[in-house]
């Protein structure tokens, strides 16, 4: 099979995990609204954030990277991250600076992402700081509904607040090194564009 070929698969293992993944976010909404149910929520945020490597894993073993998978990763991260924060909120189970901390770096993120896409540049390279901000926010997340939902209080508060702010400032620190990244690209494209400028 071509490197196109490959590249344009969509029925692949890798691609499953990650609509498997995508699937356990409407769960976590009914798990959180419909049962009331905080540390089954919880449970959810915690499988799903932390299988994150598992799709990227078994498109690289495999030699199934797609760009279907591309898309499908890191979409069920967002979804899934947005959807713990905004549900935390709604249910009281997180902190409203930690949450909203959360939202207004997503906004932001989101909009250089866009204004970068739209100006032609494509898209900036995942950096190493923002995995590990990841991590420790999946860390924080399900330990702040367990422990909103009585299990092992005397724990999983002082894990959730040190993940939790670690997490964040790492998350807000990779947010602007991401802005430097954007504008770097919308620089070396005007540049390319217009080689006498240069």
């Amino acid at each position: 099979m071509t490197d196109t070929a490959a590249s344009n698969r969509i029925l692949t293992i890798p691609n499953l995990v990650s609509f498997v993944r995508l699937l356990g976010i409407p769960v976590f909404w009914w798990a959180l609204l419909v049962e009331d149910n905080v540390a089954l929520a919880a449970w959810l945020i915690f499988i799903i954030g932390w299988t994150d490597w598992i799709d990227g894993y078994l498109a690289r073993r495999l030699g199934q990277v797609s760009e279907l998978g591309k898309i499908l990763d890191p979409v069920a991260d967002r979804l899934m991250i947005a959807s713990a924060v905004i549900g935390g909120l709604i249910a009281d189970v997180l902190p409203a600076w930690f949450g909203w901390g959360l939202i207004a770096r997503e906004i932001l993120v989101g909009a250089v992402a866009l204004n970068l896409a739209a100006r032609g540049g494509g898209t900036v390279e995942v950096r190493f700081v923002g995995k590990a901000a990841t991590f420790a926010l999946y860390g924080a997340v399900p330990a702040f509904y367990l422990a909103a939902a009585g299990a092992a209080e005397w724990l999983l508060w002082p894990v959730a607040w040190i993940l939790g702010i670690i997490g964040l400032v790492l998350y807000w620190y990779v947010a602007f090194l991401y802005i430097g990244d954007s504008r770097a690209k919308l620089a070396a494209l005007k540049s390319s564009a217009d080689p006498e400028e240069a």
